[in-house]
């Protein structure tokens, strides 16, 4: 049986990634629902260009309960000037925008977990066909990727900038180069635990450097994040020689997550007593935390210990649990 060709992708964007100065657009996704049988899905972007030079995608609202990029993201297109850029930069501050829209991780739409929807395709889902067009569009045009995150409504992290290790070293250290330069409190050598169907993993995969974040969490942005956020894209610009001016230089501590025993998971529901606070030091077999059953009174609790030494980088968030649910990650600090 011969495979099909792939088909085109349905979305058509407002603007031209070619032309000179500053546009302000969207990608219009067509899609039909009950209140609006020709309607769409309409997600904003601003492209901004002026000469030769590296393009840096910017994307924020891969999960739509995160709020410190698309804060920045949304900032910076309404204050970058052409004439301050050489190259050309390409923002997208909610990509998934239906996700975004109603303040969860996953698409309002199709439930579509954005970073775990690469390549995507161009007839399916509505998460997708926007990952399908990131994949063979915008990723296309990029040198530089940043993606920002945070924890969400069920995590809380120390804020750091991130970057994995990568097989290519010379691709890894433009990426490492980077993460100094977007100057976060903490800065991150990263392990993913699950690494199939990541924006992250499709834009590596394509040679890109690629950087991304974590800054904070529990469902909110604060000044304090938001503005790590801000001065952190602007230093990535400033570094990537796209942005003039020079980089605003910060303190950072490097951190390392070398194997999955940086991750402790409730193996039962319950209410959570952390025992810990973000970047306090923890020791082989601490008690992370503890977890009560939450229908009897007098039962002893279940005990969460830790697996290795290291800070306190990321816990769980809300006050009670359920099974699977990560309850707290590691790092080690390594300078």
């Amino acid at each position: 049986m011969l495979d099909r060709p792939l088909r085109p992708s349905p979305i058509s964007p407002t603007v031209d990634f070619s032309a000179e100065g500053v546009q302000h657009g969207f990608l219009r996704l067509p899609y039909s629902r009950d209140d609006s049988a020709w309607g769409s899905v309409m997600i904003p972007l601003t492209v901004v260009k002026n000469g030769e030079g590296p393009t840096a995608l910017l994307t924020g609202g891969n999960h739509g309960d995160e709020y410190e990029g698309p804060i920045a993201l949304f900032d910076l297109a309404r204050t970058l000037k052409a004439e301050d850029v050489t190259g050309r930069v390409i923002i997208v501050p909610a990509m998934n925008y239906p996700a975004f829209l109603a303040g969860t991780r996953t698409s309002s739409i199709d439930k579509g977990n954005m970073n775990r929807s690469f390549p995507g395709a161009p007839d399916g889902t509505v998460t997708q066909k926007i990952a399908d067009y990131f994949q063979r569009e915008l990723l296309p045009l990029a040198d530089i990727v940043l993606d920002f995150h945070s924890g969400g409504r069920t995590l809380d992290f120390l804020p750091f900038c991130a970057a994995h290790i990568l097989p290519d070293k010379a691709q890894e250290a433009k990426a490492f180069d980077l993460v100094s330069a977007f100057g976060a409190p903490w800065s991150m050598k990263m392990l993913e635990i699950d690494a199939v169907g990541m924006y992250d993993t499709a834009a590596e995969e394509m040679g890109k450097v690629f950087i991304t974040t974590e800054l904070g969490g529990g469902g909110t942005a604060t000044a304090k994040s938001a503005g790590i956020a801000k001065r952190g894209v602007a230093n990535v610009l400033k570094a990537a020689g796209i942005l003039k001016g020079a980089v605003e230089a910060a303190a950072t501590t490097w951190l390392d997550m070398p194997d999955g025993n940086c991750f402790s998971f409730a193996e039962d529901g319950g209410l959570l007593e952390p025992l810990f606070d973000l970047g306090e030091k923890v020791g082989t077999g601490d008690v992370l935390a503890r977890i009560y059953p939450a229908g009897r009174t007098g039962a002893e609790p279940l005990e969460v210990k830790a697996r290795m030494d290291g800070i306190l980088t990321a816990r769980h968030f809300p006050g009670l649990v359920k099974p699977g649910d990560c309850v707290g990650v590691l790092a080690t600090v390594v300078g």
